[in-house]
């Protein structure tokens, strides 16, 4: 890519950069905070890494969001961050007066560009920025199974002691306390976790990447977690830049799928080039479908929020 910017310079945005520039995914990087100084400090902070990490991107900050003309993919990072406590439908509100404008800015500084939202509450805000701008579901998608799948897949790689390497997770749903860990599509190199942990086990697991995010604020109490979501990010960039078709679970806008429409929600979709191909369809156990619905009238309840 020619030009990824990065909304919202805090800590989240910040590893993403340093990420996106190490792994050379874009010529140029640009991030964007209405806090003088900040994204220009960080641009520069990661910029003079530059020849220690090999690698020729070249960052810059500015403090106006129309510094995202021409960029082929928009970050969204911007936002309240939750506090101990807060729920990620908590700071909806709040949020959504931030990205409505900032999404009015990339439909007219980047008609072109595809959009990655990572803004909590993660489900409500793509579907935000995806009937806001009225662009093909294909563009606009946002962080939720990446970050929660890699939780879960560190969670079982720390039981079980193998190889981070050689474990994947599928996780559904809202990204939050209603997310569907699917212990059945979770496997340590294609043999599925269930031959090397007891139920008792697969319980806590999922309850703990169900917690993952709460489990980190309630340590760190001052920020959330900023280097696993950076990653994640990446991944999903990275698909898109080398249009790999990488099969990643992630917020996209359903349209049929699992019965589902006009909702955004966290399902396993193949990134190419062009964002989000298509839309894989698991098959189901009646348990695990029920607790996908519940995840979805979660969502929906949310998304009437916004016609309130």
């Amino acid at each position: 890519m020619q030009k990824i910017t990065i909304i919202g310079a805090g800590r989240v945005g910040e590893s993403a950069a340093q990420l996106l520039a190490v792994k050379e995914l874009a010529r140029e990087i640009v991030l964007i905070d209405i806090r003088e100084g900040v994204a220009a400090g960080v641009a520069l902070d990661i910029q003079e890494s530059a020849t220690l990490f090999g690698f020729d991107s070249r960052l810059h900050g500015d403090t106006e969001t129309a510094a995202c003309a021409g960029s082929d993919l928009v970050i969204i990072t911007a936002g309240l961050p939750r506090k101990p406590g807060m729920s990620r439908s908590d700071v909806l509100d709040a949020n959504l007066g931030v990205i409505r404008p900032l999404v009015d800015t990339i439909m007219s500084e980047a008609p072109d560009a595809i959009i990655v939202m990572v803004t909590n509450p993660v489900d409500i805000m793509t579907y935000q920025a995806w009937r806001q701008t009225g662009w093909d579901r294909s563009r606009v998608f946002g962080l939720s199974g990446v970050l929660d799948a890699g939780r879960m897949a560190a969670f079982v790689a720390l039981e079980t002691g193998f190889s981070a390497k050689d474990i994947t997770a599928m996780v559904l749903g809202g990204h939050g306390d209603a997310m569907v860990p699917l212990p059945r599509y979770s496997c340590v190199n294609g043999i599925p976790v269930t031959e090397f942990m007891d139920q008792t086990t697969i319980e806590r697991i999922v309850q703990r990447t169900r917690d993952g995010g709460a489990e980190i604020l309630a340590l760190k109490q001052m920020s959330s977690a900023n280097d696993s979501p950076a990653a994640a990010v990446v991944e999903m960039v990275d698909a898109v830049a080398h249009n790999r078709r990488r099969l990643i679970p992630c917020v996209a806008i359903l349209d049929g799928e699992y019965g589902c429409r006009d909702i955004a929600m966290g399902v396993p979709v193949v990134i190419g080039a062009g964002g989000v191909e298509r839309v894989i369809e698991l098959t189901l156990t009646e348990e695990e479908r029920a607790q996908f619905e519940r995840s979805a009238e979660g969502v929906r309840n949310d998304i009437e929020r916004l016609h309130g």
